[in-house]
Order: C-alpha cells, then sequence, then structure tokens
C-alpha cells in the first residue's frame, strides 16, 4: 500500500516508536494518545516504548503478532490485552506462548486496559499493554 502525503507526494511508511513507557491520554476514533502525541491504529505498550502494533480486531491477536511482546517477556511480570469494546479471551495459542515465557496475562476490553495500566504505570510496576483501537 502506497501512503500519500502532503500535495500527494508519496511517503513511506516507517515504524511508528516513542522509546518510553508513558500513560495513555485518550483513546476512540481508531487511535489513541499518549506522550503528547496521537497514533491512529493499535498499540503495543512495553518496557521498550511505545509501538504502532497492526492488529485490528481479536482475531488479529496471534503469537506472531505478539513477537514483540514475547521478544521482551524477561521485563514484563503482567501483559494487558485490550481487546477493542468487549472482552475476548485470548486463545490458546497465545496463552501457552505467554505462560512459555514466563508472562501472566488478562484480557479486557480496551478501556478497562488502559486505566489498568494507568494505574500500574504510576506504581513502576512491570506491567505492558497490547491495546486494540476502538471508535
Amino acid at each position: 500500500m502506497k501512503l500519500f502525503g502532503p500535495r500527494g507526494r508519496p511517503t513511506e511508511r516507517r515504524e511508528q516508536h516513542l522509546p518510553e513507557q508513558v500513560p495513555v491520554e485518550a483513546y476512540g476514533n481508531g487511535g489513541f494518545r499518549f506522550g503528547g502525541m496521537s497514533h491512529r491504529g493499535s498499540i503495543l505498550i512495553l518496557p521498550s516504548g511505545v509501538h504502532g502494533w497492526t492488529a485490528l480486531t481479536p482475531a488479529d491477536i496471534t503469537v506472531a503478532n505478539l513477537a514483540l511482546v514475547l521478544a521482551e517477556a524477561d521485563d514484563i511480570e503482567m501483559l494487558l490485552l485490550g481487546t477493542g469494546n468487549d472482552l475476548v479471551p485470548a486463545r490458546r495459542d497465545v496463552t501457552e506462548a505467554l505462560r512459555g515465557k514466563g508472562v501472566k496475562h488478562e484480557a479486557m476490553s480496551t478501556g478497562a486496559a488502559i486505566r489498568l495500566f494507568n494505574v500500574m504505570l504510576g506504581e513502576r510496576r512491570k506491567f505492558a499493554a497490547a491495546l486494540l483501537a476502538v471508535d
């Protein structure tokens, strides 16, 4: 897919990454606001920072799509899975992969995951979040 910037000039798609964990200030309209910036689409908030995430629906929460989470598992005690407007339990293979790396997880709506993540971040707990964007 080709992206176009101002005046129809092609732009290149880059990996989106803020190199620190920050609270989520707002969400909705298909994106998030954090660290004084906004991002359209889903996000991962990991010890390495906030990353753009390609997942769009709960079905997209797969072991492959959580590769970055699994790579940082040594620094994560708990992963909050924000599954959109509704709670959708994680697939068995995702649960097993996370458990195999010693990462506990909890699935909940994206709004609930954001609220809990922000509290845990304030307590300096080793939490991470995988958040699906909602409208």
